[in-house]
């Protein structure tokens, strides 16, 4: 009997164990601003693309983006719009002073969340191996002071990286309903287990 109670209180500290494996939440190490970075989340791939604005960094964004994929006009819009952006950013970059409207640091990050559609995920997968699409809210302050909201589609990648498409509306069909999605109120810290 008293094996028994013995197996029994093992068995249940296990189930407790496993229980709380499920629920806990992935460590995450932010940056010294205090948010994501990197390709391993699609918060830290959505952060750097603002830092890349922020510090006019163009190794930073062109590593930011995600490649070029497909072929025909969205891929050469695609193509396009990449090259126009670094030479925007080169310009701005040679300013005595940031443009007013330009972002000076980021304010607030929200959790990424999948579009309420399940088309472009299909879609991407199928045409493009792409592993997932989401999309993820960041809140920049500006040179002049005001705020702005930036809604940011990053996708995984068939590497396993996430990496942001600056441009969804070359490709409608991954980004189809993106602005049309509620305003995020989870933020990212609510997602992760912070790890600094």
């Amino acid at each position: 009997m008293r094996t028994l109670t013995i197996l029994t209180c093992i068995f249940s500290v296990a189930l407790c164990s496993v229980a709380a494996d499920r629920t806990a939440k992935p460590r995450l190490r932010v940056a010294a601003d205090g948010f994501p970075s990197g390709h391993d989340t699609p918060e830290g791939a959505a952060c750097d693309l603002a830092r890349a604005f922020i510090s006019r960094d163009i190794a930073l964004f062109t590593n930011t983006c995600v490649r070029p994929y497909g072929g025909g006009k969205a891929r050469e819009d695609y193509a396009a719009f990449l090259r126009s952006t670094v030479q925007s950013m080169e310009k701005e970059a040679a300013r005595q002073q940031p443009s007013p409207g330009g972002p000076r640091s980021i304010g607030k990050v929200f959790a990424a969340r999948h579009l309420s559609r399940g088309g472009p995920a299909s879609y991407g997968y199928a045409a493009f191996d792409f592993q997932d699409i989401v999309f993820v809210d960041v809140g920049v302050v500006l040179h002049n002071g005001n705020r702005a909201l930036n809604r940011t589609l990053v996708i995984r990648d068939r590497d396993g990286k996430w990496y942001v498409h600056p441009a969804p509306g070359v490709s409608p069909l991954l980004s189809t309903g993106l602005n049309d999605e509620s305003p995020s109120d989870r933020d990212f810290a609510e997602a992760y287990e912070i790890q600094k």
